[in-house]
């Protein structure tokens, strides 16, 4: 990894796990302190941030943690369900033998993942295995563009999903892992509109999950 990808990376988690709040000023100096790195590569990565809506850059001011906002995690939400189905549809339609394996080996991980967490394993690793499980439903969709907005939606919503994540009672009545158990078998067995249909709901239901856990924490 470069400098500025290191930057990126160590700025990404800081600001997802909300060790650097929402509105918080990112001054140079301070970063520079923070992650031992010198100006030009943490400057890089901010504008990489500001690209993904992690940071805002404020004229004479700099950068700051952007804030969070119940509408534009409902916004990003409803669009990653536009994008995916687009992309799930297209993925059942073209996606072969190692398309279906790795959505069977993606699964089976997350699932092994979910057990952990339950015994208090590692939130950040369970979040590793939720993505590749996300992004190997779609990866045969045949489209470099919808798996980058796949990306940069995942990346919009994800420090929204993680306090649910730490709090292990947030989600409490749902079956996570049913839930992607459900939505794979759909996907294997080439059923696209049920596939559609739970993918909508599995995020829904987080949405609604999200501003539960907001409207208590305010």
């Amino acid at each position: 990894m470069t400098l500025a990808e290191k930057a990126y990376a160590a700025l990404r988690h800081d600001i997802i796990r909300g060790e650097l709040p929402p509105g918080k000023p990112l001054r140079m100096a301070d970063l520079s302190t923070r992650y031992d790195m010198g100006f030009s590569p943490l400057r890089e990565a901010l504008n990489r941030l500001q690209a993904e809506r992690l940071v805002e850059a404020v004229a004479l001011r700099g950068f700051t943690v952007a804030p969070l906002s119940l509408a534009e995690m409902e916004d990003a939400l409803r669009l990653r369900i536009l994008i995916e189905s687009e992309a799930l549809r297209s993925a059942i339609l073209l996606g072969g033998d190692d398309w279906a394996s790795g959505i069977v080996a993606a699964l089976y991980a997350l699932k092994l993942q979910v057990d952990r967490r339950s015994e208090g394993g590692d939130v950040w690793e369970l979040e590793t295995r939720h993505h590749a499980f996300h992004r190997a439903l779609l990866v045969a969709c045949g489209s470099v563009w919808m798996l980058e907005f796949f990306e940069r939606l995942y990346t919009a919503t994800e420090r929204y999903r993680i306090p649910i994540l730490l709090d292990q009672g947030a989600e409490s009545g749902r079956d996570i892992h049913a839930e992607h158990a459900a939505i794979a078998e759909a996907v294997l067995a080439r059923r696209a509109d049920d596939a559609v249909a739970l993918l909508a709901a599995h995020y829904t239901q987080t949405a609604q999950a999200i501003a539960a856990k907001m409207a208590v924490t305010g």
